[in-house]
């Protein structure tokens, strides 16, 4: 009974976490006339560490365990969250909420790539076919409408991707460091909102200048996939026997992220959205299979 429980919960925490997720890419879009890049990144960042901070309190989450590790959770803070969100914003900026978040689905691939060469993992000969297969679903996104009308947005994205991919390394080395994901996630929020801190003049004209559907908008994204998504993320993995258990639900965001932004945008996606999506979601259902 006790197993079945845990079940439940992990699929509910689980799909609570990748909704929020989805929830950021067509809401990016709808405040992107509102707040620059680097003014946004420097609002969800706050919020989120404000969030987490005042909730590790009352968690009583572990200070960072040395200098060194110190610098490891800047790092970490730049790459998944000061420079990701500046990038990811302005990616999106010429994208649709499903394109985005199709070739963000590509990240757990690239970071079983980057961890191949940094801690030896294997990917078997299937494996690499299923990254070959995802590279041609980006490949046909990039080319669909032409050669010569490549969407500079796509290649911001992808940087986007890496950026989250080499954050996801940090990630890993941190925990075999005996740090836990929320204070991870915690340590690494504020170091990207103090990175940010440099943008805080022309963010607080924004913030003075934008009505109040903006300004919400904003906070969400702050509280919702910058904050609330990471701790549903660790709260589900607790409840994991095995890492896809949980990893599986991120295949679901494009689905959610193309819905959401057909009903807050009117987004219709385009058919090379749908055939290369449908590429680089197969290979990744395929990868997280047969890959390892």
């Amino acid at each position: 009974m006790n197993m079945n429980s845990n079940k439940v919960k992990l699929n509910i925490l689980a799909f609570c976490t990748v909704l929020i997720w989805a929830t950021a890419f067509p809401l990016t879009k709808v405040v992107e006339n509102d707040f620059s890049p680097e003014a946004l990144g420097l609002i969800r960042c706050t919020v989120a560490s404000v969030t987490l901070l005042v909730l590790g309190m009352f968690t009583h989450i572990k200070k960072p365990r040395s200098g060194r590790a110190v610098l490891w959770l800047l790092l970490s803070g730049l790459l998944g969250f000061g420079l990701y969100i500046i990038i990811f914003t302005i990616g999106i900026s010429t994208l649709t909420s499903a394109t985005s978040s199709l070739i963000m689905a590509s990240t757990p691939i690239m970071t079983a790539v980057v961890a191949s060469k940094l801690y030896h993992d294997r990917i078997s000969p299937k494996g690499w076919l299923c990254i070959l297969m995802a590279f041609v679903g980006v490949v046909v996104l990039l080319l669909w409408d032409g050669v010569l009308s490549i969407n500079v947005g796509i290649l911001w994205t992808l940087g986007a991707a890496v950026s989250f991919c080499f954050y996801n390394m940090i990630n890993r080395h941190l925990s075999s460091q005996g740090h836990t994901a929320v204070e991870i996630v915690t340590y690494s929020m504020m170091a990207g909102a103090l990175m940010l801190m440099i943008f805080l003049p022309g963010t607080v004209n924004q913030l003075a200048a934008a009505d109040g559907t903006a300004l919400a908008v904003a906070i969400y994204l702050g509280l919702g996939p910058s904050a609330a998504a990471y701790l549903l993320w660790a709260k589900a993995s607790e409840y994991a026997e095995r890492t896809n258990e949980v990893t599986n639900y991120m295949f679901i965001t494009p689905l959610l992220a193309t819905v959401l932004g057909f009903l807050i945008l009117g987004e219709v996606p385009s058919l090379g959205t749908l055939i290369g999506g449908a590429i680089i979601i197969g290979s990744v259902i395929l990868f997280n299979r047969v890959g390892k």
